[in-house]
């Protein structure tokens, strides 16, 4: 099993953070044999779609060069015409041909690793010039397949090419008979022929080294188990660096939750180890919401601020401890405690009027929990 440098073996299968940077240096699966079978495949192809048109038009280009009168002949400007013209005619007879080359060249590299451009892969590595490294490739797993495909690949078009001859040997045998102008289209035709099948040989050779690439390109982007763990570090960030950005998100959550408190209308305790303050607009709330809450310090810090500006602060624990384990801060009191929470609203009323002299001292209610929102 393959080991980096410090020894440790690459056991677990590259992460999609180890691909993808990869990729960025330009380094992907290729196969050189299936870019090979794709330009053979489509050139014999092209052959036999436009050789018919490319034979034709090259015709007309020789018999126009061969028929030269005498001031053509003796005038250099008529000759530059007449190459020039014979040049764009082969240029259009062959520029199909070219493009499905093209095509299929590009289709062959692109099929198993994608369309990549990295600038890195342009940079030079001198560490390739070392021989060491050199002779270590020779002898090299992927030497060893290359050398087996080359052998492969012999063996096959070879046998391909035997099996093709002993197939055309009556139309070869037969050319004899023919004369000059059928001989030459039955020739180019048992070439085209024959120069397809040949190609279609490689695709038993790409159908090999496609898994082999895959399978090799996935073995060297393996990975140690400690670089993964480096790289989950590098991602997500170390432990001690995600603990403080957690404390600072923290703190600043704290600091606007008590900047809301002075818009509390009534500050509810238990009375020193919780602490919520709740808002209620009739003009705009269906109930009362929960602007902050807290416990032990923070549950302090509330009342502290509360006093500062001159909020209510009632002690109900019960019902202290049902909101501050059912209610976020920002959300409305739920259903079940609507009840409890309309008489904290009626009695602050009620001692608000008393204060003003308008009304007797209010007794303070008991206020109602359901059963499954008591955290006593």
């Amino acid at each position: 099993m393959a080991e980096n440098e410090d020894g440790q073996e690459k056991s677990e299968d590259p992460t999609g953070r180890r691909i993808q940077k990869a990729r960025e240096e330009g380094n992907i699966a290729r196969s050189k044999e299936l870019s090979t079978m794709a330009v053979l495949v489509g050139g014999a192809a092209a052959l036999l779609i436009f050789g018919s048109i490319l034979g034709k038009a090259l015709l007309e280009v020789m018999h126009m060069a061969l028929q030269l009168d005498r001031q053509t002949i003796f005038d250099p400007h008529q000759m530059g015409l007449k190459l020039l013209a014979a040049a764009s005619d082969a240029g259009l007879a062959t520029t199909p041909i070219l493009v499905l080359l093209f095509v299929a060249a590009v289709a062959g590299t692109v099929a198993i690793g994608g369309a990549v451009f990295s600038s890195q892969a342009l940079v030079p590595k001198f560490s390739r010039l070392n021989p060491l490294q050199g002779i270590k490739k020779m002898f090299s797993l992927n030497s060893i397949v290359e050398l087996v495909k080359g052998f492969l690949k012999a063996g096959v078009v070879m046998a391909i090419a035997l099996l093709i001859l002993h197939h055309e040997t009556g139309d070869l045998l037969s050319l004899a008979n023919e004369s000059v102008r059928p001989a030459m289209a039955h020739v180019l035709k048992i070439l085209s022929w024959s120069f397809l099948w040949l190609s279609c040989s490689m695709i038993l050779i790409a159908l090999i080294d496609v898994p082999f690439q895959l399978f090799d390109y996935r073995k060297k982007l393996r990975m140690t188990k400690q670089e993964i763990k480096d790289e989950y570090k590098d991602t997500e960030g170390k432990p001690e660096v995600k603990s403080r950005i957690r404390r600072l998100q923290m703190e600043a959550a704290q600091r606007r939750m008590m900047q809301d408190v002075p818009k509390a209308d009534v500050i509810i305790t238990n009375p020193t180890h919780f602490a919520v303050a709740l808002q209620y607009d009739q003009n705009t709330m269906v109930a009362p919401v929960v602007v902050a809450k807290g416990v032990d310090q923070t549950a302090m810090k509330i009342q502290e601020i509360a006093r500062e500006h001159r909020i209510d602060i009632l002690r109900t624990p019960s019902l202290t401890r049902a909101v501050y384990h059912n209610t976020d801060i920002g959300d409305a009191i739920p259903a079940g405690l609507y009840v409890a929470v309309a008489q904290v609203l009626a009695y602050l009323f009620q001692l608000r009027r008393f204060r003003r002299g308008q009304g007797p001292k209010p007794g303070m209610p008991d206020f109602p929990i359901p059963s499954d929102m008591r955290h006593d």
